[in-house]
Formats: C-alpha cells, sequence, structure tokens
C-alpha cells in the first residue's frame, strides 16, 4: 500500500504542475493522470479491481437515490460524482439557449439604460448583477456576456472598462459562493455531501451578501476618480436598443421560463426529492425539445472538455482517497490544530484561499470533500461547518490572482481583444485586498455564528 500511496500523490502532484503550466489542455491531463491511477495504482498496485469500480461509480446511475432522492436517504459520492458532471452539462444546454435568444445583451443593455447610462450608475449596478446573475449560472458565462457589453459601452462612453471588468470578475465569484449552483466547487460539495440549495442559501449565502456590501464600498472607492469622470459632456450619442439584442421574442421568452423552472427546481429540490441529475436531465430535455431544429448546434456548444476534465480529476482524487492519502493529510490538520476547532477552521479557510489564489479551485475542492469528512468523524467538528468553510475557501481565494478561477481568464482575454491588458500587479493591486477581505468576513462570521 506504500508504493500504490505514493504512486498516487506523484500522479496528482504532476497532475497539478501540468494544470498550472497550462502546456497541456488541462482535460487531456486529468483523463491522462486518471487513467494512470486507474492501471498503475489500482491494477499494478492495489490489484483491486473493487477500487477501480467504487471509483468509476456506473453502479450510481441503477440507484433510485441517483435521481429522486427518498427521505432519509443519502447520495452517492465515492469516485466520479455523476451527478455534478450531469448538472453542469444541463445548465451549459440551458445557458447556450438563453445566449442564442439574446438574454444576457438584453439584460445588460436594459439596465445600462434604466441607469441613464451613468458610469458610475453602470459600475455598481453591473458589479449586483454580477453577483445575482453567477447564483443561478456559471460565472464564465456570466463574465463572458458582461465584459463584452462593459467593453461596447466603454467605447460607447469613453471610459476605460478595466476597473469594471475586475470588479465584476470579483462579484461573479462572490455570487459562486452564495448557493449550491454558483460555482463548481459548491456543486461538487453539496452532491458530495448531499446539501440543499437552501443550505447553501442560508449559509454561505449569508456571508456572501454581507461581503457584498463591503465589497461594492471597496471597489467604488479604490475605482470612484476613473468612474465619477465626466467624459461625454457635450457629446451626442446614439445609445443602443436593448430589444435589437433580442435574436427571437418566441425564443427569448421560452429562455425565460426555462431559466425560472431550472432556478424553482433548484429552490425546492429537498422538498421535491429531485436531485441535481435529475433537474440537469430536465432542463436540457426542454431546452433541446424547445429548439429542436436547433438543437444539435446547441450541443456542439457544450463545453465537452471541462466535463473531460471532471471524469479525470474525479479518477485522480479516488484514487488518493482508496489509497488512504487523504485520511494521512486529515490526520496532520488535526495534529497540527490539535483540539483547537476554531484553529482547524482557519487552517482550512485560509489553505483553501491560498492554494485556490494559484491553482485550480475545482480540483482543489475535490480533494478537500474526503478530508473535511476525516477530520469530522476523527476531531467530532461538525461536517457542514468545515464544509462552508471549504466553499468560502475555494471560491473567494480563486478572486485574488489572474489564474485564480476561469471567470478571471475569461474577462481578462476579453479585456485584452480590446486592447485593455490587465497584467498580474494590476489586477492583484485590486483583487488580492478584497479576497483578504472578504476571506476575512467569513472567518469572523464562521467563528460568530457556529461557535
Amino acid at each position: 500500500m506504500l508504493a500504490a500511496q505514493i504512486i498516487a500523490v506523484v500522479i496528482f502532484v504532476a497532475m497539478f504542475l501540468l494544470i498550472v503550466s497550462e502546456k497541456v489542455p488541462r482535460h487531456f491531463t486529468t483523463l491522462g493522470c486518471g487513467l494512470l491511477m486507474l492501471i498503475v495504482v489500482f491494477g499494478i498496485c492495489m490489484r483491486s479491481s473493487e477500487a477501480v469500480m467504487e471509483t468509476l461509480n456506473l453502479k450510481s446511475f441503477a440507484d433510485p437515490n441517483f435521481w429522486i432522492l427518498s427521505e432519509g436517504a443519502e447520495e452517492e459520492s465515492s469516485g466520479i460524482n455523476w451527478a455534478t458532471i450531469i448538472f453542469i452539462f444541463g445548465m451549459m444546454v440551458m445557458v447556450e439557449g438563453m445566449a442564442k435568444a439574446g438574454f444576457f445583451r438584453w439584460l445588460c443593455l436594459g439596465i445600462a439604460k434604466l441607469v441613464k447610462y451613468k458610469t458610475s450608475s453602470i459600475f455598481l449596478t453591473f458589479m449586483l448583477m454580477s453577483f445575482v446573475l453567477a447564483m443561478f449560472i456559471d460565472s464564465i458565462t456570466v463574465i463572458l456576456f458582461l465584459a463584452a457589453v462593459t467593453i461596447e459601452l466603454s467605447q460607447l462612453l469613453k471610459f476605460s472598462p478595466v476597473p469594471m471588468i475586475i470588479a465584476e470578475i470579483f462579484c461573479a465569484n462572490l455570487g459562486g459562493s452564495a448557493t449550491m449552483c454558483g460555482d463548481p466547487p459548491n456543486i461538487i460539495i453539496g452532491t458530495a455531501l448531499n446539501y440543499t440549495f437552501a443550505d447553501f442559501v442560508v449559509n454561505t449565502g449569508l456571508i456572501a451578501v454581507i461581503a457584498l456590501v463591503f465589497v461594492v464600498v471597496y471597489f467604488y472607492l479604490v475605482f470612484r476618480k476613473e468612474i465619477t469622470k465626466d467624459t461625454t459632456k457635450g457629446m451626442k450619442i446614439a445609445y443602443p436598443d436593448p430589444k435589437e439584442a433580442i435574436t427571437s421574442k418566441k425564443y427569448f421568452a421560452i429562455s425565460c421560463v426555462i431559466f425560472a423552472v431550472a432556478v424553482i427546481m433548484l429552490v425546492t429540490h429537498a422538498q421535491t426529492g429531485l436531485t441535481v441529475a435529475t433537474i440537469g436531465i430536465i432542463v436540457t430535455a426542454m431546452t433541446l425539445i424547445t429548439s429542436w431544429r436547433g438543437a444539435w448546434k446547441l450541443l456542439k456548444k457544450v463545453d465537452y472538455e471541462t466535463l473531460l476534465f471532471f471524469l479525470g480529476l474525479f479518477v485522480v482524487v479516488g484514487g488518493l482517497e482508496q489509497t488512504g492519502v487523504l485520511e494521512i493529510i486529515a490526520g496532520f490538520i488535526a495534529k497540527v490544530s490539535g483540539d483547537n476547532v476554531m484553529l482547524m477552521i482557519a487552517i482550512v479557510l485560509w489553505i483553501s484561499a491560498v492554494a485556490s489564489a494559484f491553482v485550480d479551485n475545482i480540483p482543489f475542492a475535490a480533494t478537500m470533500i474526503p478530508i473535511i469528512k476525516a477530520l469530522s468523524t476523527t476531531m467530532g467538528v461538525d461536517l457542514s461547518v468545515l464544509s462552508w468553510t471549504l466553499a468560502m475557501g475555494t471560491d473567494i481565494g480563486g478572486s485574488a490572482t489572474p489564474i485564480g478561477a476561469s471567470a478571471n481568464v475569461v474577462g481578462i482575454a476579453a479585456a485584452a481583444k480590446s486592447g485593455h491588458m490587465i497584467g498580474w500587479g494590476k489586477y492583484c493591486k485590486y483583487a488580492a485586498p478584497a479576497t483578504i477581505i472578504v476571506i476575512g468576513i467569513s472567518m469572523a462570521i464562521i467563528y460568530v455564528r457556529y461557535f
């Protein structure tokens, strides 16, 4: 078993280094490392077909609780988290349908018109919109459309889009921390540990809303000179009509209904018993059926590379779990913190935040889940408290650097295409302090509320 543990750690570290280097597409990295884990660790070292089957977790599809959770039952969380993959696929299909109808551009332009195209008002409302949209839609999609409209408005109103894009990125990551479906780490934590949408809202959601107040004030103060300039005085401007963004009124209405149904199912899934896997299937079916002629085009636009990335990632993390490596790490954290639960919370929160600032927060969250489960068992700490701590650390820590979260990369790339470069220095100068503020607020709220 020692050989299996060493090789599993080597494969895991190699995977992380390759992901950070970005020299190999990350889905090739995780799939290759996952295959090595199955063949070398499970096959050659452990000679365990049981470990292979538990990690692939194909039996979960035959479990009725995978689709509709009966009272008192728990979802399968070992190995590949198929519920996470199916749900993310469904949301990707739905978002592509909404984008095709022009929903996001219409919303952005509509809000800009509502605040009479005042730069400072757009700055504040776009931060709030980024937060709210990211609670239900992947933050990458939110930033993709927000950044595009921000750049369009900046050219029209003659202001620099950089401050607004940085603030939007941060608020999208913060909004994603508020709900179970907002950020991939939360989806993984929720499905693995059987938490509901409401569980996240009343725990991480409360922290996120409180932190949002401080974040909005912070960004307004640091960027106030740039966003309060009146650069359009005396100019005649032809403002874009939000209605022109809608490509099809019929499909626009249908997309809004599907989105509303998805939100309702997520909010009520604890009462209905519908799992996120079932919700993902329903959302996919509704979107494809209502756009049957364009269904194939929607399916082709789905980010399959991200889904393959998740598959390989879950296999690699399953290798660490099967070989007992994660239990060793949990034991080390428990030994360092001793009997001090508050110290343990601080360790989990700040390590999650710092690590997520430099490496992808998705694999880090998936790796930490078995660790916090072991800590809960051995130290008698409430698992839910460790879960909210992990969620806030991974979700917010990724905001600190340009590579910490996918939304950061997308937003910075959009700005660069329009000729506005956002380097490490400029980004970290504003985002890193905001990250420290939110992590500090999170720790204070967790201490006050749960201890």
